[in-house]
């Protein structure tokens, strides 16, 4: 079935899913096995020469993550995608595979913690340089170009700030610099957000979030629209071996079939969440892209299809009064990570972001009241109630 010019709702059911043609099995098989045989030694050699799909090794490739693979490349419109252990196996990924001795990258400055740690303190000592700057504010990232920056890597919406980035303006601006453009899908994902169509050379997910959506399994994605680019992604993908388990592929297989659905519970929960905390006398300032207060409310018009499930907001009364919040709710989870149908709330500043520092984290907007919430599927009311009854202990 030839699911690329199907509606997404569609795509999400049936991109990447073929019965088995073993068995007629409508669910993909876990292929639980390390390694596959050859009938022949011509055809071990053709494989290992490339004029042969068929599968050698799991590291190098598994049918069962091929499934997911194509899956995720269909809902993105890309020419291939990577399934990898972890979303920072992802990450690692793309950096490790576009950026030298010497180079430099451009990146969203509120962007998941460990995306930046990991280029302040492992590539720095490889003669990689990183500037991190307000993306939202594209003047930002016109003056941080520089002859030998080789990738603008973006987060849109960022973690946990929620500023929007210009995909297109991005985009436009690195290829015009001769570089290539990286975008952290994760809080959108293809559902809400496609941005290949706005420009984007590569596209990066945690899928350990929405895609997977029931905080069972780490894994990310990378994915590529230019086949040249997605051969280089490939090749180091499979020699730092961040591949993924079969296992952990069918579980996100399986989760993503129900992508649109949990989506668009979550985020009709979380606009009314954010209505309520939006007019709540003990909350200092919201922001959430399907408010109209947003600072780039227009943008996230222009290019998702929805705001998502995520908010962030301030309690007054700071880190302490933040604090006594999160330590009084019932129903969501006081936990990191974000997608799952339960709702989970987190301090950004003390857990997921406590790697940078707290004037790095004053300078990307991440304040010490900041709390963050993932909506999940269940009823807004009961969340709503939960919210006042903890804003109430304030």
């Amino acid at each position: 079935m030839d699911t690329k010019n199907m509606r997404i709702d569609t795509k999400v059911v049936h991109a990447g899913q073929h019965p088995d043609p073993a068995t007629g099995a409508v669910s993909i098989p876990i292929y639980q096995s390390s390694t596959f045989c050859f009938k022949d030694a011509a055809e071990g050699a053709a494989r290992f020469a490339g004029t042969d799909d068929g599968y050698i090794y799991t590291r190098l490739g598994n049918p069962t993550t091929a499934h997911l693979e194509e899956c995720i490349s269909t809902l993105e419109g890309g020419c291939g995608g990577l399934g990898a252990a972890t979303g920072m196996a992802a990450v690692n990924t793309v950096y490790y595979t576009m950026l030298s001795q010497g180079d430099h990258v451009v990146c969203t400055e509120a962007m998941y913690g460990p995306s930046r740690t990991v280029l302040e303190t492992e590539y720095s000592r490889f003669g990689i340089s990183a500037t991190f700057v307000d993306s939202s504010d594209m003047e930002n990232v016109k003056n941080a170009m520089r002859p030998e920056t080789k990738l603008v890597y973006i987060e849109t919406p960022a973690n946990p700030t929620l500023k929007m980035t210009d995909v297109q303006a991005c985009a436009d601006l690195a290829h015009e610099h001769g570089a290539l453009l990286a975008v952290d899908n994760t809080f959108s994902s293809p559902v809400l957000q496609r941005p290949f169509e706005m420009g984007a050379d590569i596209i990066v997910h945690s899928m350990t979030k929405f895609i997977n959506g029931h905080t069972d399994v780490v894994a990310g994605m990378v994915v590529a629209k230019d086949p040249e680019v997605f051969a280089r992604l490939r090749k180091v993908h499979r020699n730092l071996g961040g591949t993924m388990d079969p296992h952990q592929a069918w579980l996100v297989l399986r989760g993503v079939r129900t992508l649109a659905l949990r989506m668009e519970k979550a985020q009709a929960n979380a606009m009314e969440l954010a209505r309520y905390l939006e007019d709540h006398p003990k909350v200092e300032w919201i922001r959430y892209p399907g408010l109209e207060s947003h600072p780039q409310y227009a943008l996230g018009q222009k290019q998702m299809d929805g705001p998502g499930a995520v908010i962030s907001f301030g309690v007054k009364g700071g880190l302490e009064a933040g604090s006594t919040l999160i330590g009084n709710v019932e129903i969501p989870t006081l936990a990191v990570s974000l997608g799952g149908i339960e709702s989970l709330i987190e301090h950004p500043a003390s857990m997921t972001h406590a790697g940078i520092s707290q004037a790095e984290r004053e300078a990307a907007d991440i304040s010490d009241d900041l709390v963050r919430i993932a909506v999940g599927c269940e009823d807004w009311r009961d969340l709503r109630d939960d919210l006042a009854k903890a804003l109430d202990t304030i």
